[in-house]
């Protein structure tokens, strides 16, 4: 099973981060990654930029509003995820306690949905399918 792990912080959790020399967080979470990757159960993890760089995009207009970032009041930003493979949600939420974070973040864990999720004769689930299979093809 695949599950997504998503760092979420308070304000208040970005700026005690801040206090906390920068090379000492990359290799707190490097040596997590590591941990992940020699595992075996890592598919992928990125890093977010600052909510200054970002942007949403509200349905609630027609057509969508735009607005750039940062998004007013927050209680919690999303900095980052990763995507595992396990075995089973308990294990996921091993991994997920094992993120080097400290107080006001979060993991918040979600399981990914498969294309086995919905009915196999859908045409569309069909076609998503065939674009998984052409997107693996271009990684190669």
């Amino acid at each position: 099973m695949k599950y997504m792990l998503i760092m979420r912080a308070t304000d208040e959790a970005v700026e005690a981060a801040k206090n906390i020399p920068f090379e000492q967080i990359i290799e707190a979470m490097g040596n997590y990654n590591e941990a992940l990757m020699k595992a075996g159960v890592l598919l992928a993890g990125e890093g977010l930029a600052e909510p200054e760089e970002g942007f949403v995009v509200d349905f609630a207009a027609d057509p969508p509003l735009v607005t750039d970032g940062p998004y007013g009041e927050t209680t919690e930003l999303f900095g980052g995820f990763w995507i595992i493979e396990v075995a089973s949600k308990e294990e996921a939420a091993e991994w997920a306690k094992r993120v080097p974070l400290g107080p006001g973040s979060k993991i918040e864990v979600r399981r990914v949905h498969g294309t086995e999720d919905f009915p196999q004769d859908n045409e569309w689930i069909q076609k998503e399918s065939g674009w998984r299979e052409e997107l693996e093809g271009r990684k190669a």
